[in-house]
């Protein structure tokens, strides 16, 4: 299976962090502007219990040309182990917001890079106790996102990872 070929993507989210496009916000308005968007289709996948992972996991593998996003927030954190098995398990590509679950068995990573969030909140907390006030202070984006690749995932999966993409990231696993 080609990355490129997947045209299902399944957002595994909490309920509450589903906005009413039927997936979390920011990953959804990422894929809106995505140049594959005509022939790929999005769907939130709610889940907080640890049933509620399997069967949204089985749900997203059910689906032809299918994969899974797994978005920051606490069901990533505490199931994480889990969905990394249950994606292995059905063979099922899935794409994660940071490193830490690509080196656990993770297919890919793509996301902001932490410690340079942590460094602007720095500089913003620096400019507020020398007296500048919040409201005045601009609201930046991120400006350094990384990939991550697990090869030896990909693989398990029959995945393959274009050249392109595979060249462009900051680390490849294997």
């Amino acid at each position: 299976m080609c990355i490129e070929n997947l045209i299902q993507f399944d957002c595994l989210t909490e309920s509450h962090n589903v906005g009413d496009d039927g997936c979390a916000p920011s990953f959804f308005l990422a894929l809106l502007a995505s140049p594959c968007k005509s022939k790929s289709r999005l769907k939130a996948e709610n889940a907080v219990l640890r049933h509620q992972v399997i069967s949204g996991v089985a749900a997203v593998a059910r689906s032809a040309n299918g994969g899974l996003i797994v978005p920051a927030g606490a069901l990533a954190f505490v199931h994480r182990d889990l969905i990394i098995t249950l994606a292995a398990r059905h063979k099922l590509p899935a794409v994660y917001f940071d490193r830490f679950l690509v080196a656990a068995g993770g297919l890919v990573s793509y996301g902001a890079n932490e410690i340079d969030q942590y460094r602007r909140a720095a500089g913003y907390v620096d400019r507020i106790l020398k007296g500048e006030k919040p409201a005045d202070l601009p609201v930046q984006q991120v400006t350094k996102v990384e990939l991550y690749i697990n090869m030896k995932t990909a693989r398990a999966l029959g995945v393959t990872i274009p050249l392109p993409l595979s060249g462009r990231a900051d680390e490849i696993f294997e």
